[in-house]
This record gives C-alpha cells, sequence and structure tokens, in this order.
C-alpha cells in the first residue's frame, strides 16, 4: 500500500532527493568517502555550498545586498538572534499564531517590544489585517505561515521598517520580492531540506547597527564574512537542501511551485466545504495552503477517533492536528503531489458514504 506523508515537519521530501542525499552519504563525488565524513574545508564541499546559495539566489530573485546564510539552531535560534542584531529601541510584532508569540517573547529580553495585533482571543483563526507598524520601530516581524493553525499570508507587505519574516513552512512555495524584506529566515525542515540547517537572508546593510556586543557566533556578520563556513556547518542537510533547490529549478521554479500549492489546496479545501462530516477551522481569507487544518463538525465529534484510524489504514501519515486545534491537518508541501491529496479526499469520501 502506498503511503503519503502529510506531516507538519520533518516532512515530505521528494524522492529523488532523498536518494541522492544518500547516495551522497555512502559515497561522495567519487572520493571514496562519504559526504558526513569528508572536510567541510574541501573545495568539494565548498563547490555545494556555493551552488546552493547561488541557487537560492535565483530561484527566489534576492537581489544585490543580501547574504544567504546557513546556520544551526533552527529558527527557534533566530527568535534571538534577530533582536539581538537588530533591536536597538523598539521592534514590533504580530501575533498569529505559538511562533509568532515566542519570537515575540524572546525579542523582549533586548528591548521594547510592540505588539501591533494578535488574533490569539480566536485562537489564531484568522491573519490581523488593521493595524499600525510603528515608525520609529527598528523592524516589523511577520510570520507568513502558521504550521498549527493552518492560517498564512500569502502576499509582501509593505512596511516602513525593515521586515523581518519568519517562513520556516511556506518558503519557495510562491515567488517572493525580496526586496521588501530586511531579512528572513526558517527552519528547512517543511519545504527545503531535512532537518539540521537553518536558511537566513539578510540585507547587509542593516547589520553592525546596534550598540551593544554580540557574541561571535550569534553575530550575523560572522556568517556573511565567512560565507557560512566560520565553523562547521551542516553538511549533509546543505547538500540535501541543493538536491531540493535543484529539484525546484527542474520542476519550473517557485512559480510552479505555487501552481501546484494552489490546486493542491483548492481539491481539498472544496473537499472540507462540500463534505457533510468536515469544516475547517481557519478563516476563509486567510486559509494556508501548506497546513490544511479540519475538524469534524460539532455533531460527528464521535467520529474523529475512527477517521484517524481510517485514514491511517488508507496510507494516510501525519494528519492528526495539534492539540491546539484538535482534528486534522494535513501538510502540503512542495512535494506532495496532487495524487496524495486525491487519496485524502478519496478517503473522506468513503468515510462519508460509510456513515
Amino acid at each position: 500500500m502506498k503511503k503519503y506523508n502529510f506531516g507538519a515537519g520533518p516532512s515530505i521530501l521528494p524522492q529523488e532527493v532523498m536518494k541522492a542525499t544518500a547516495d551522497a552519504c555512502v559515497e561522495f563525488q567519487g572520493m571514496g568517502l562519504s559526504l558526513m565524513e569528508i572536510s567541510h574545508r574541501t573545495k568539494e564541499f565548498q563547490a555545494v555550498i556555493d551552488e546552493a546559495q547561488a541557487l537560492f539566489k535565483e530561484l527566489l530573485g534576492i537581489p544585490e545586498g543580501y547574504s544567504v546564510l546557513f546556520l544551526g539552531g533552527g529558527a527557534s535560534t533566530q527568535f534571538c538572534m534577530v533582536p539581538f542584531n537588530l533591536l536597538e529601541k523598539k521592534a514590533a510584532y504580530l501575533n498569529t499564531g505559538v511562533w509568532a508569540k515566542k519570537a515575540l517573547k524572546e525579542a523582549k529580553l533586548f528591548g521594547e517590544v510592540v505588539e501591533v495585533a494578535s488574533s490569539a482571543d480566536a485562537n489564531y483563526t484568522f491573519i490581523p489585517k488593521d493595524y499600525d507598524i510603528p515608525a520609529d520601530a527598528d523592524y516589523f516581524h511577520i510570520t507568513t505561515n502558521n504550521t498549527i493553525y493552518g492560517t498564512e499570508l500569502r502576499r509582501d507587505l509593505d512596511s516602513p521598517v525593515p521586515l523581518v519574516a519568519d517562513m520556516s513552512s511556506d518558503i519557495f512555495s510562491r515567488p517572493l520580492d525580496v526586496a521588501k524584506y530586511g531579512l528572513i529566515y526558517g527552519g528547512a525542515q517543511k519545504n527545503l531540506s531535512m532537518a539540521g540547517v537553518t536558511f537566513v537572508i539578510v540585507k547587509e546593510e542593516l547589520l553592525g547597527k546596534v550598540s551593544r556586543p554580540i557574541p561571535t557566533m550569534l553575530d550575523y556578520r560572522t556568517h556573511v564574512d565567512k560565507g557560512s563556513m566560520f565553523n562547521t556547518p551542516p553538511v549533509v542537510p546543505i547538500y540535501c537542501a541543493l538536491q531540493n533547490l535543484k529539484w525546484i529549478k527542474a520542476q519550473g521554479g517557485v512559480e510552479e511551485m505555487e501552481r501546484r500549492a494552489k490546486a493542491r489546496a483548492e481539491l481539498l479545501y472544496g473537499e472540507i466545504d462540500r463534505n457533510k462530516l468536515f469544516c475547517g477551522t481557519a478563516k476563509e481569507e486567510d486559509r494556508s495552503l501548506m497546513n490544511i487544518c479540519f475538524v469534524m463538525k460539532e455533531e460527528y465529534k464521535e467520529l474523529e477517533a475512527e477517521f484517524q484510524q481510517y485514514a491511517a489504514a488508507a496510507g494516510m501519515q501525519g494528519i492528526k492536528g495539534h492539540r491546539s486545534v484538535g482534528g486534522f491537518r494535513a501538510s502540503c508541501y512542495n512535494a506532495m503531489s496532487i495524487e496524495g491529496v486525491q487519496a485524502l479526499v478519496n478517503c473522506m469520501k468513503e468515510f462519508e458514504a460509510k456513515h
């Protein structure tokens, strides 16, 4: 039986990306050594990181004056690195979910933080729209996709101050106007690579402006100056990211990724809205294309555990919803096929007919 991976992360990767990475872990480029055991200072690995950075810039159309970094520590470390490097007096944050709230909490360690708006009172079922960004803030922080709650901001905002975005779970799912951002970061284990590497796109002119001393490893300038090679980088996840970037380009780039994302979402949300048993949890105008959350309608709540088992038996893996929302969550990242979504839709129709 074929299985479909709807897990929220670490998540699905293209088969050819996983195979190429696995092969390199056995023997890398005819060196007689594994990628896992060669020095990161070899010309062979330097070529890997150079190509990965170049493809990153090419696929997203990153303009001059920005650096692409591959770091450790996950997006959670960026919650402190961003204010460490950018917050001098005040920062503004949009609170749209658990990860946005965590980022906001970390920033408070470094200075004044203004929460410009929040949808917490509605269990983060929508993205706030009407708010003012303080013109005297050092930066404005947003989380573009909220994996737990299934909401997403799929447009590039105009901000009077440098815009900082956590794009952990929707990077490379649509074209970006990177020039509108001062810094973009994210964990790679959802839409870019395996777990273990964090990406940062940073506008270099924003750095070096704060008065506080910054520890060497937490200073973006350290990694800009050394091309992400100040210390041993996560070599295997970077190689995996390179293979995925090649795959995205071969498929038609971020424009094609966006087309596929919309097709998957239209199919699954269409069934959620049609099916007598299910309903969506996020406001329709803010529904995520990456993490599609839904629950049983109130009168069918007692069927949730049964559907979970039914779906798993049919090969649907990782669809259990986060405890904050309950129900189900189908994560439809770039590598998810329309076939996989159709299989889930068929499962939902069969379960409806059964009941």
